[in-house]
């Protein structure tokens, strides 16, 4: 039986590679990337020769068969997508739940993330936050989501493409309002790396007649929580009620405190 390795690769600059990474990819028998025109420089710059074998979208059914196969006779294999991690917003969800019921090994090969680099460079709270992925292209369905996000307390994390990042902006500014505070990460790591901290309603005119490329990172701040005001009669006949279980005095005022 095969291992199955899930490689992070770089999600731009080409020198965010692991050794680990680079072991991996040498000493594997195949590579299934997302696109191989698009793994090919990754392995030309660090001089690999293999196996590539295309893993995508339109053929995914056909190929999780036929990996799945090439695992079962042995044979090591990476799973990487075009960049980052794979199966984020990327395919490979269902070719790793398979291999785990056929009893296949698998290993994590952790590499860069665009979610992680971009909410981390944000300056928005990172102690929590939501990631959604791409919004559906659909309007409705789009809207939908975001006016379910609208209240979110935790940072939220979306991917978009640059055609339709303009609408996507349009309906957060309609439905949580010109104020939102938002951050757009765009070719991070890249040579025009673009990181644009503003709100909604700022941010959007400055992208509207700007010519975009690549994959762009879309963080929408939390809303505010609202602090909860105290009914200090309902302290009071809560203390009273602790007092009157036994509890101390003073314990049941501290305890109240806290």
């Amino acid at each position: 039986m095969g291992k199955l390795y899930i490689c992070g690769t770089p999600i731009g600059n080409l020198e965010d590679v692991t050794i680990r990474l680079l072991k991996t990819l040498r000493c594997v028998d195949m590579i299934a990337c997302e696109d191989t025109r698009r793994t090919i420089k990754l392995l030309n710059r660090y001089r690999i020769k293999k196996h590539l074998v295309s893993f995508h979208e339109h053929s995914r059914k056909s190929r999780e068969n036929y990996i799945l196969k090439k695992l079962q006779q042995g044979k090591h294999i990476a799973l990487v997508s075009d960049a980052g991690m794979p199966l984020i917003s990327d395919p490979g969800q269902e070719l790793v739940r398979r291999a785990i019921e056929a009893g296949i090994e698998i290993e994590v090969i952790p590499g860069p993330s665009a979610l992680i680099s971009a909410l981390v460079v944000s300056g928005l709270d990172s102690s929590s936050f939501l990631f959604e992925g791409f919004l559906s292209e659909r309007k409705g369905k789009r809207r939908q989501s975001l006016i379910r996000l609208k209240n979110e307390t935790k940072t939220v994390i979306l991917y978009e493409s640059p055609h339709r990042l303009i609408d996507l902006l349009a309906d957060i500014e309609e439905i949580m309002g010109e104020n939102r505070e938002i951050v757009i990460v765009r070719e991070l790591t890249k040579k025009h790396e673009e990181i644009k901290r503003d709100t909604v309603g700022r941010l959007r005119p400055y992208f509207q007649d700007k010519p975009l490329c690549g994959e762009i990172t879309v963080l929408i701040a939390g809303r505010e929580k609202k602090e909860e005001q105290v009914d200090l009669e309902i302290v009071a006949a809560e203390v009273e009620q602790l007092i009157e279980m036994g509890v101390d005095k003073k314990e049941a005022f501290r305890m109240k405190a806290r």
